[in-house]
């Protein structure tokens, strides 16, 4: 967990924690600490918001409860500049991919910019708040995105990667897309994620699969109790961790799913460690050094227990997660008689989603289309139906 930190006087090589390590975690790409008033800015990740808030300069370790609030809210604060008394912050929400808002010394705001207009002209739809628990009484937090019209609609379950992420208030391209095609989508924080604490973060560590699991299929039920989404139409799909628990999902899960969507997936962490540029030590982390612990933890082990209709998706270039997890998986669902497709993204990275090519984003989310409207059908009605 990321915590602020500051120098005692006249000790400039020994930092001071000023947060507590627990409840505070400061956001890694929303810009260093800055100085104001008697305190210091940073953002911290908080139940899918990333939030300006303020550190007492003379803290000890002050939990989330003690640092002010200045901007977040429900919104991503993606970036901050300090100027006197007033703060310049990039804030993101539910329907905007990002604007410019001035915080005065009194507390008011001003929002000079407006470039998502035409996004809300064309249509953003809501995202509603999830919260349940788990079988073992773990509270589980996320959202979901429906279409328009009563339904019942077909729901997409999609999972984040990381695992040490979390699904933002912010505006999130995929689901806008998904729900937009006519399907419900449930996106959640699974343990493992950011933004709840350091034992959320922490419990999935040797127990890929299980919690994480749990918390995922809680999510879904609560999801599918709301009005408007049917139960025997649902699909999985997700990236990185997300592919990874896409697999899994679809081995010890599958009577849940009409079909799933795996892309940039950890398969097999026998050839992951040692292949992926993040480091050899992150399977070593969170599954284990053990040989046979890595593989009774790889989708790859379990691929003779899917049956459903699988996509296997992967950038050619991807340096994470490389090709070889995507090949293998494919090749071994082929061989068992599984009804499997490989797509491969020429010149892409680990990124494509985020960061690729134009072109090429836009023929994933063509695809992504394709593949649901072919085994999980908008205007289908469910056999209860």
């Amino acid at each position: 967990m990321w915590a602020a930190t500051l120098p005692d006087p006249g000790t400039v090589a020994t930092p001071r924690r000023l947060t507590d390590a627990e409840t505070v975690d400061c956001a890694r790409d929303a810009g260093p600490p800055a100085p104001y008033g008697d305190g210091m800015l940073v953002a911290v990740l908080h139940r899918g918001a990333v939030e300006l808030r303020s550190v007492p300069r003379d803290g000890d370790r002050v939990d989330l409860t003690g640092l002010t609030v200045l901007s977040g809210g429900r919104a991503a604060v993606r970036g901050f500049a300090v100027d006197g008394t007033r703060i310049a912050v990039v804030r993101a929400g539910p329907a905007d991919t990002g604007e410019v808002t001035v915080l005065g010394s009194d507390g008011t705001e001003t929002t000079p910019t407006d470039f998502s207009a035409p996004l809300r002209a064309a249509g953003v739809r809501p995202a509603e708040e999830l919260s349940t628990h788990a079988p073992d009484g773990y509270p589980v937090h996320g959202w979901l995105v429906r279409p328009d019209g009563p339904g019942p609609h077909p729901v997409l379950l999609v999972v984040h990667g990381g695992p040490f992420a979390q699904y933002e208030w912010s505006l999130f391209d995929e689901a806008q897309v998904y729900a937009s095609a006519g399907y419900a989508v449930v996106l959640g924080n699974p343990r493992g994620s950011a933004g709840y604490g350091q034992r959320h973060a922490r419990a999935v560590l040797g127990r890929f699969g299980t919690v994480d699991a749990d918390d995922l299929l809680a999510l879904l039920d609560a999801a599918l109790a709301r009005p408007g989404t049917d139960a025997d139409r649902v699909g999985v799909m997700g990236g990185s961790y997300g592919g990874f628990m896409t697999g899994w999902l679809a081995a010890h899960h599958g009577q849940r799913f009409r079909a799933a969507w795996s892309e940039r997936a950890v398969n097999a962490w026998d050839s992951f460690t040692g292949s992926s540029d993040i480091g050899w030590w992150f399977a070593d982390e969170y599954v284990g050094a053990d040989p046979e612990r890595q593989r009774a933890a790889s989708p790859l082990t379990h691929a003779d227990r899917i049956t459903l209709p699988f996509a296997v998706v992967h950038s050619e270039q991807d340096l994470r997660c490389p090709i070889e997890q995507a090949q293998r998986m494919f090749v071994a669902l082929r061989r068992n008689g599984t009804e499997a497709e490989l797509l491969v993204f020429p010149g892409e990275g680990h990124e494509l989603t985020r960061s690729g090519r134009p072109r090429h984003r836009v023929q994933r989310f063509e695809a992504v289309l394709d593949w649901w409207h072919r085994h999980l059908p908008v205007g289908e009605e469910s056999p209860a139906g």
